[in-house]
């Protein structure tokens, strides 16, 4: 039970504000996991997209280990999937098991936009080549056009004139048609190229633009680029080589991943394809693991098929979506987590009588943290692909789910944060089991903390933004602060220092990352909210 019933006289309004927070918590994942409405399809009855970006890895196969192979079963499986969605996959290189792909393709009535890779490896290059030549003319009727090279003019690592010298060079042995891909901005700085292809391939990916486009303005980008590319090289065939939007990740400015956005993005930009008569490539057909070490959490997003449930992410007749559809499990794990620092209050204040306001400070400790901590739990898997990783994203886990309960034991019995000073040399601390575990969950937070704030402030372009985790960690803390008595004492050095690291790094970054990514802002809040905090720390006053 919440509460023993032989204190049922003092645990009626404790019952009472938990009955409370609960109903909010809930409502608000209620609220969060709703159906979010979606633009019609342009698709028809029957109608298939004309392409997807296609790589077969899985789990943890990784193409960038030496010797990675992926079974011919496998791909034979995801093409059988697509090829109920799609017209065509397109791939990027004859590592990718090349062969097995034209060979399902052929079985499954797919097309193949054809891919080679190139690089700054010359003898690589020669096999990419030979090897696609080849598999052109066997495959001359599942390969639709050959795409020689992939955004190594992006890259810097050839030059203009040896990819045209490449491109000649297939285009002279293959029937199909041929073409160069690569971001939209690098046809326009390398106009040349647009003589040795028979087609423009270019790449539109509105969330990692320089300024990054918000998924609601990204149709309307991709219409003003292609028509800006269109009059650069008047006559030629254009086409869509990439066009995706990541389900899961950081924001960027406004452009935040989710699979709403992903829908919206997807079904806007066909639309106006359709209309302009434009193919389009949707990258990627299913989640990639292995890119998230090149690109953060987000780099690991891009599909739009699930192979779990063999159905796409979101149905492309345009039906609502929700962008957390296990919204109920996370908001009985908030409740839980709410019923825990109300049991905990009660526990630790069974001395004496709580009067009723007591409990709305355990509310107000108890109820956003909740809300948050069912947020945080969902990104422990997705955020965590390598062992430091993982420490950390449980390690946050662990001080979100820590702080409300500690926090509300010491409001209960007005307990202060220790000092950082007692807690390295156990002065003051008597053994106190309460005092110990609010003093290092603490130091444990702000350590976390630190860490997360340089790591935005110096490399933040792929990392996460735990805005959910620190949130629920900091505010506990804030309603401790403002329930018990100052400490005298002089200013303790450590939390003073950690204070300037934190609010200089939250100002940075809030500037850095804009205030249109409200990630960042509530990021940057729980940071300023921290270092106000650890500014008010007193070290032991002095016996001198």
């Amino acid at each position: 039970m919440l509460f023993p019933p032989a204190n049922g006289h003092r645990a009626g309004p404790a019952l009472a504000l938990f009955a409370l927070t609960a109903l909010a918590i809930g409502a608000t994942w209620w609220w969060l996991g709703r159906p979010v409405a979606l633009p019609p399809s342009p698709l028809g009855p029957g109608e298939k997209l004309y392409c997807v970006s296609y790589a077969p890895y899985r789990g943890d196969q990784d193409p960038l280990v030496e010797g990675t192979r992926v079974p011919a079963a496998q791909i034979d499986e995801d093409l059988a999937l697509i090829a109920k969605y799609s017209n065509c996959v397109r791939i990027y290189s004859v590592d990718d098991g090349a062969a097995d792909v034209l060979a399902s393709a052929r079985r499954y009535g797919l097309k193949v936009l054809d891919g080679l890779w190139l690089s700054n490896k010359a003898e690589k290059n020669r096999r990419q080549i030979a090897t696609t030549i080849a598999l052109a003319k066997e495959y001359a009727d599942v390969v639709s056009a050959v795409i020689v090279g992939n955004e190594v003019l992006l890259r810097g690592e050839m030059p203009a004139d040896a990819l045209i010298a490449a491109i000649r060079e297939v285009k002279a042995q293959v029937p199909e048609p041929v073409s160069y891909a690569d971001v939209w901005e690098f046809w326009l700085r390398n106009p040349e190229v647009a003589s040795a292809v028979d087609f423009i391939t270019i790449h539109m990916l509105p969330y990692w633009e320089d300024f990054p486009i918000p998924a609601d303005k990204a149709a309307a980008h991709v219409k003003e680029i292609h028509d800006q590319v269109a009059t650069a090289f008047p006559g030629k065939d254009i086409m869509i080589g990439e066009l995706g939007w990541p389900s899961r990740g950081r924001m960027r400015e406004a452009a935040r991943p989710s699979p709403s956005d992903q829908a919206r993005v997807i079904l806007e930009t066909l639309a106006f394809a359709k209309r302009a008569n434009v193919r389009v490539n949707v990258i990627e057909a299913f989640d990639q693991p292995w890119k998230r070490w090149l690109e953060g959490t987000v780099g690991g997003q891009w599909g739009i098929f699930d192979r779990a449930t063999g159905a796409p992410k979101f149905s492309f007749s345009g039906a609502a979506i929700s962008d957390h559809p296990d919204w109920a499990m996370q908001a009985l794990a908030g409740i839980a987590l709410a019923a825990a620092a109300f049991a905990a209050a009660f526990a630790a204040g069974r001395a004496k009588l709580a009067p009723p306001y007591f409990w709305w400070r355990i509310a107000a400790l108890a109820y956003l943290p909740a809300v948050l901590f069912g947020w945080t739990i969902t990104q422990v898997a997705p955020e965590s692909f390598s062992a430091g990783g993982w420490l950390r994203s449980l390690a946050l886990v662990a001080v979100a789910a820590a702080s409300p309960l500690v926090c509300a034991m010491a409001a209960a019995v007005r307990r202060p944060l220790p000092p950082f000073s007692a807690l390295l040399d156990g002065t003051g601390m008597q053994g106190d089991a309460l005092t110990w575990a609010l003093g290092l969950s603490f130091l444990l937070l702000v350590l976390l903390a630190v860490q997360t704030a340089l790591g935005l402030v110096f490399d933040p372009r792929y990392r996460d933004i735990p805005f959910a985790a620190l949130g629920a960690a900091v505010l506990p803390y804030l309603v401790l602060w403002a329930s018990t008595a100052r400490r005298p004492g002089p200013p303790a050095m450590a939390e003073r220092t950690a204070a300037v690291v934190l609010a200089a790094s939250a100002i940075y970054i809030a500037v850095n990352e804009s205030f249109a990514n409200w990630q960042a802002i509530w990021f940057c809040a729980a940071l300023l909210g921290l270092a106000f905090i650890l500014a008010q720390a007193r070290g032991a006053p002095s016996s001198g």
